[in-house]
C-alpha cells in the first residue's frame, strides 16, 4: 500500500527530500525503507523523531499503515 512521507527540519536535511511515497505495511517497515534509500545520517535521526501518521502522534513502529495515510517524520525541535 502507498504512503505518503513528509520530512521536516533535520529529518528532511538527512534525507534531502521534502515528500516521498512508499510503499510499506507498518511503520516499522518505512522506517526500515528509509533508512535503506537515504542512509545511516537519517537513521541517526530517526531515532530520536516522533511520527504523525494522519494526523496522530505514535512512537509504536509496529503500527500498521493504511492505504493513502500520511506520515510526518518530526525531530525534536529548539526554541519556544
Amino acid at each position: 500500500m502507498t504512503v505518503t512521507v513528509r520530512y521536516f527540519a533535520g529529518a528532511r536535511a538527512a534525507s534531502g527530500v521534502d515528500t516521498e511515497a512508499r510503499e510499506a505495511g507498518t511503520l516499522d517497515e518505512l522506517v526500515g525503507q528509509m533508512v535503506d534509500e537515504h542512509g545511516e545520517k537519517l537513521g541517526r535521526v530517526l531515532t530520536a523523531c516522533s511520527f504523525l501518521v494522519d494526523g496522530t502522534s505514535t512512537r509504536d513502529r509496529t503500527l500498521a499503515l493504511s492505504p493513502g495515510a500520511v506520515v510526518d517524520v518530526l525531530p525534536p525541535f529548539a526554541g519556544g
